[in-house]
């Protein structure tokens, strides 16, 4: 069995990178999915299709919508979602995935430092499990296949 995972979240730094690489360590059989990493690709592909917008709000729109077709197409065929917060960036997108997830009936990882407790309390409390580091996130994913 091969579980399918959506890693939702900012995607600013290599988090992304970090997890990857401590499943392949841990041998799981997990697929990851998420949003566009390549942050100018995200912000540019509403014109990388339409064609150039008339200013930078319309080409924000046209942007988001190109990423939220891939968000819910990638969400949809997620068994599991990963949402990691942290303090570095705004974590708009991260809530905002975590809160498809729920409304998906997606179960739900959600990674926090302690210090976000309550910044992001409703979500953990819809949350399957949360917990403060990747390892942890990566140890529950692990359990399922014991």
């Amino acid at each position: 069995m091969e579980l399918n995972v959506y890693l939702a979240g900012q995607i600013h730094d290599d988090w992304r990178d970090q997890l990857r690489q401590k499943a392949e360590e841990m041998e799981l059989p997990l697929r990851f999915f998420g949003p566009m990493e390549n942050h100018d690709r995200s912000d540019n592909i509403g014109e990388e299709i339409l064609g150039v917008q008339p200013d930078n709000i319309y080409k924000d729109e046209a942007a988001s919508r190109f990423n939220n077709l891939r968000t819910q197409i990638w969400m949809q065929k997620a068994d599991v979602v990963i949402a990691q917060f942290g303090e570095k960036y705004k974590q708009w997108n991260t809530a905002m995935d975590a809160g498809a997830a729920v409304a998906l009936g997606k179960p739900l990882i959600v990674i926090r430092p302690k210090e976000l407790h309550h910044p992001v309390k409703e979500i953990a409390n819809k949350a399957n499990v949360v917990v403060e580091t990747q390892d942890q996130a990566l140890q529950a994913l692990s359990y399922v296949f014991d």
